[in-house]
């Protein structure tokens, strides 16, 4: 007897569709009990369990009630799908609504922020320069007040007083090859080499001869001497009159011992600078007698004359004119040779 339980679904055991008739369903029943009936398959238990599947989906679906409940309960099957088809599409919808929604706020929230951001930067920007000019206009300010004030204050004297002579501003250091001077190795010795420029203190003088690193045992290759004038104006002859031949100077490198110009040659140089015709001797005369006239001979043994007018500071002064005299007409002999 064919159950009557309407969940059994005919069709979809005989493979047909609700529209099939009875036709239909005949001719597909045929085809599919040839293929399972028990007698062509006696050694397939599955086939006499199948064969009654399908003559009770047969008789099933030709029983008109039956069918008829069966219809009805798949109709409401289907539209029940169709309804959830229907909610799943919905709310797939909303759920893309949704996603979207978020993206977009979170889109803005970022722009938002970056526009915040750039606007505080340009804040700091327009603060900056702010800042910048006002410390420019301030800056130019404050100069022009310095420079109305340096203007409105009194002229400084063109010449100050002379400034006192340090304990070295007449001591030079000599830097020499003992191989070019081999005989400069005591005080006595290099006192006696640079009366030339006038008296030195010879008790004062002190020698370093350098040591060969390389090899120590070997005699020394260098010297170095601290050699103190009696006379700033001597120790600045000598200074002037370094590496020449003819003053007993050459490959000697001679400097201020603190390697600076002492302040009574800049005052003297300063002197010289704003002094008169006045100063200069007339023609055939020496200034003084501790400087020689000619460059070349000896003034270490010519004792100075006392002159009218003629103070130690203004003896000094044009002996150091002198020097720069023949500095530069030496300096412009060589530039000349070497256009030549």
């Amino acid at each position: 007897m064919p159950p009557a339980d309407p969940e059994i679904d005919a069709y979809e055991i005989l493979g047909l569709s609700i529209e099939a008739t009875d036709k239909d369903i005949k001719s597909t029943y045929r085809k599919l009990s040839l293929k399972v009936h028990p007698d062509r398959h006696p050694n397939n238990p599955e086939a006499a369990a199948k064969f009654h599947e399908l003559n009770q989906a047969y008789e099933f679906l030709l029983d008109p009630v039956k069918r008829s409940t069966l219809d009805a309960s798949r109709k409401i099957k289907l539209a029940r799908a169709e309804r959830f088809a229907a909610y799943d599409s919905k709310r797939r919808g909303l759920q893309d609504e949704l996603e979207e929604r978020e993206r977009a706020f979170k889109k803005a929230r970022v722009q938002k922020a970056q526009s915040e951001q750039a606007l505080q930067e340009e804040i700091e920007r327009l603060g900056e320069e702010g800042r910048r000019r006002r410390k420019d206009k301030e800056d130019a300010l404050n100069k022009t007040e310095e420079e109305s004030t340096r203007r409105s204050r009194p002229s400084a004297p063109a010449v100050v007083g002379q400034p006192p002579i340090g304990p070295h501003d007449t001591t030079v250091r000599l830097k020499y090859k003992l191989a070019a001077h081999p005989t400069l190795t005591t005080a006595t010795a290099l006192a006696a080499q640079l009366a030339v420029f006038g008296p030195v203190d010879t008790g004062a003088i002190v020698i370093s001869l350098k040591a060969n690193k390389k090899q120590p045992d070997k005699p020394p290759k260098f010297a170095t001497a601290l050699v103190p004038f009696e006379r700033a104006g001597d120790a600045y002859a000598c200074l002037c009159s370094a590496g020449k031949v003819d003053r007993g100077l050459e490959s000697v490198e001679v400097n201020w011992v603190t390697e600076a110009e002492p302040e009574i040659i800049k005052w003297l140089r300063l002197q010289g600078n704003t002094s008169t015709s006045s100063d200069e001797p007339k023609n055939g005369e020496a200034p003084f007698s501790s400087f020689p006239t000619d460059p070349l001979s000896d003034g270490a043994t010519s004792t100075p004359l006392a002159q009218p007018g003629l103070d130690y500071e203004s003896v000094t002064l044009m002996r150091m004119r002198q020097l720069e005299r023949e500095r530069l007409e030496r300096e412009i002999l060589e530039q000349e040779a070497a256009e030549e």
